[in-house]
Order: structure tokens, then C-alpha cells, then sequence
């Protein structure tokens, strides 16, 4: 079998240092203190850090695997817990010039509650004026489609393994996607199976559910090198003012 643990290793596997790195990066790097929601294995805050952050930083994950390759760097402020946790978190409301969710996470808030709680929580940890920036996909391209056996990634792990990590779309109903990930052996032997629900959600439905959690949209691009928005971006790239 597969362990949580070696999953989470695989993620940084899956998951190097990529142009979407950079542009959260650069946002750390200009605030004086900054909260990660979704935080991972932590990969942003360590580079920040290594690239001499001095200010405030600090990451928040659901997942205790994720968390431990996390705290490989203890200069960061680690906390186990879900977006919606932030809100009770002491001496974390409006103490941040900025939070941010990398790796598409924002999808992972599947419910119109889900997300009207989530958002508001992370309001509650932003200064007035500060920022909350965050990718999603573009539900027009339709990624999903793209997530088939066919299109499997093969790697290998941290401990040699070859690997050949796969996807099953299971449904995708009023742009909720629910899917299967497999990760198993290059001769095909399913090592573990896990089982992921996604939300694809509209441009203007962001900016409707940021206004009422107390943000306005400041900032849009359709990619990572800052391209505007449009119909046919693969991304939906928000940077949010806390009014």
C-alpha cells in the first residue's frame, strides 16, 4: 500500500516549482506578514524564506502528512485545520497583509456555504486594505476532460519507485467534478485510490461570493504571466482588496 505520508512526498514529486509558484511568490516576498490557506507540504513559505522573508509567515492545512514536510522548516508558523478554522485561530484576526491559495485549492470549497464560510473566515485574518490572492480553473475550458488514464503521469518517488499516477472523472454535475485518482505501478498494480470533488466556478460568481465576504476584485489575469482574462483562459487569476 501507499501511505499518507508517501503521498504527500509524492506531491512535491507531482508538483515542482512551476510559473504559478513564481506569482505567489512575488506577492509573499512585497508582504510584511502573510498567511497561506491550504498551505500543503509549505513548498511557497519555505522558498520565501530560503529567498530571505523576514516578516510574519505562516500556513494552514487539513492534512497532518502534508503538514509534517511542512515543518521540515520551523521558521514558519504551522497550523493544522481548514480554511473556515481561521476565524478562531488567536492573534491571527487582522493580522495579515495577505493570504493566498495556491494550487487551484480554492476548488476544494464545494458548497455555496463552504464557500461563503471559508471566504469570510480568511477576511477576518486580513488587515483592512490587505490582499487575498488565489488561482482557480476556468470552468469554460473544461480541464476536466483532460483528466483521463489516457493523460497519467508517470515519476519517481522519493524512495525509487516507479510510479504511474491516473485519473477517472466519475460525475460532473452543475460544475461540481468528482473524480478518482489511482496511484499505482508502471505495470498498472493500483497502490492506493483516492477519491476528490472539485468545484469549477464562473468568474462573476467569484466576485459575487468575494463582495459579500467584504472583498472587491482588483486584479484578474487568464494566466501566470499576467495575460488578461478572457472566455478562453485555462485559469481564473484573482488578486481581492479587503474592504
Amino acid at each position: 500500500m501507499y501511505s499518507d505520508d508517501d503521498l504527500a512526498a509524492l506531491s512535491d514529486a507531482l508538483n515542482t516549482w512551476a510559473p504559478c509558484d513564481d506569482f505567489y511568490l512575488s506577492r509573499v516576498m512585497a508582504a510584511e506578514a502573510v498567511l497561506d490557506v491550504g498551505c500543503g507540504t509549505g513548498m511557497i513559505l519555505h522558498r520565501a524564506r530560503e529567498q530571505g522573508h523576514g516578516g510574519r509567515l505562516c500556513g494552514i492545512d487539513p492534512a497532518p502528512p502534508s503538514l509534517r514536510r511542512a515543518r521540515r522548516r520551523q521558521d514558519v508558523e504551522w497550523v493544522e485545520g481548514k480554511a473556515v478554522d481561521i476565524a478562531r485561530q488567536r492573534g491571527w484576526q487582522g493580522g495579515f497583509d495577505l493570504a493566498f491559495m495556491a494550487s487551484n485549492a480554492f476548488q476544494v470549497f464545494v458548497t455555496d456555504d463552504e464557500l461563503r464560510d471559508s471566504l469570510a473566515a480568511i477576511r477576518t485574518a486580513l488587515k483592512p486594505g490587505g490582499w487575498f490572492v488565489f488561482g482557480t480553473r476556468n470552468p469554460q475550458a473544461r480541464a476536466w476532460e483532460s483528466w483521463t488514464p489516457e493523460n497519467a503521469a508517470e515519476m519517481v518517488d522519493h524512495d525509487g519507485r516507479e510510479l504511474r499516477v491516473e485519473h477517472r472523472i466519475e460525475s460532473v454535475a452543475d460544475g461540481v467534478v468528482t473524480m478518482t485518482e489511482t496511484t499505482a505501478t508502471r505495470d498498472g498494480r493500483p497502490l492506493r485510490v483516492d477519491r476528490g470533488v472539485l468545484r469549477f466556478t464562473s468568474a462573476g460568481e467569484i466576485d459575487r461570493f468575494l463582495g459579500g465576504a467584504g472583498f472587491e476584485t482588483a486584479e484578474r489575469y487568464g494566466d501566470w504571466q499576467r495575460g488578461p482574462f478572457t472566455d478562453a483562459s485555462g485559469e481564473i487569476i484573482t488578486v481581492a482588496r479587503a474592504v
